[in-house]
């Protein structure tokens, strides 16, 4: 009767794992990796509240004070197998979920900024060349409609998010990014802990004071998504809230074209 309760309790959570989805729709390219991480999470954490709500039921029901007890129950002790057992079976959990999560963490590209060697050193020349000409105000119309990831400067404050388009001279209160090209973006603090969170991008990255961070990602679908500040950062910090709009490719170009004070060189 235990395998049969294990194996519909392992069958059971796996199944709720795999088609109760709690999360918002998919609009990057991270999204599917992180989903994949969630999914077996969330198996696990229901293998595992279900089983304990059952024991736990189980033995209230089972070991309860019966009319005209009124001793203690029975002081057992010493039970190495049990011991063992609920200490072997969640250091083997805890094990696989971090693995696991270095893993999709890895896959994401969080590891990156960390590698060496020749791979380390084209990640940083790629960087170099994102943003080696910020700053210029200049550029030309073949350049800024390249395959290039797409620079933006995040600028954080109490109590709002500024968005600089370096090639174009664009500053903007909310960020605009075209379907299915990456974004770079280098991302600053003017006073407190701020973090850029979009549940649609699966993404979530702190922006501290004095130590600039760099955040790529692709969007995938077009629409309207919300940028959360996920960090306690003053009496407002509820109303910190901006919109990352995505566009497709022609539609971007118009807003593009139609806020960019961007300097087209004759050449």
């Amino acid at each position: 009767m235990t395998i049969l309760l294990c194996i519909a309790l392992v069958l059971g959570g796996t199944w709720v794992g795999q088609h109760v989805n709690l999360l918002p729709i998919s609009a990057s390219s991270n999204a599917p990796v992180y989903d994949e991480l969630f999914r077996v999470l969330l198996s696990i954490g229901t293998i595992l509240f279900v089983g304990m709500l059952g024991l736990v039921i189980y033995s209230l029901i089972k070991f309860r004070r019966r009319p005209g007890q009124t001793g203690d129950g029975l002081a057992i002790e010493g039970n190495l197998p049990l011991e063992i057992f609920w200490t072997a079976v969640p250091a083997i959990v805890i094990l696989f979920v971090g693995l696991y999560s270095y893993d999709i963490y890895d896959r994401m590209g969080g590891m990156q900024p960390l590698q060496h060697g020749e791979h380390g050193h084209q990640k940083m020349s790629t960087n170099q060349r994102i943003w080696g000409g910020i700053g210029s105000g200049t550029v030309s119309q073949a350049e800024s409609k390249s395959n290039n990831p797409l620079p933006v400067e995040v600028t954080a404050m109490q109590f709002a998010f500024l968005f600089h388009y370096p090639k174009g001279n664009i500053i903007s209160g909310e960020l605009h990014v075209p379907t299915g090209q990456q974004v770079s973006m280098k991302m600053e603090s003017k006073d407190v802990i701020h973090a850029f969170w979009v549940p649609e991008f699966r993404l979530k990255q702190d922006i501290i004071p004095g130590q600039p961070t760099v955040l790529n990602f692709t969007p995938t679908k077009p629409g309207r998504y919300p940028i959360v500040c996920a960090e306690l950062c003053g009496p407002y910090h509820g109303g910190m809230r901006s919109a990352v709009v995505v566009e497709e490719p022609a539609e971007y170009e118009s807003w593009y074209s139609k806020n960019s004070k961007e300097i087209i060189s004759e050449a």
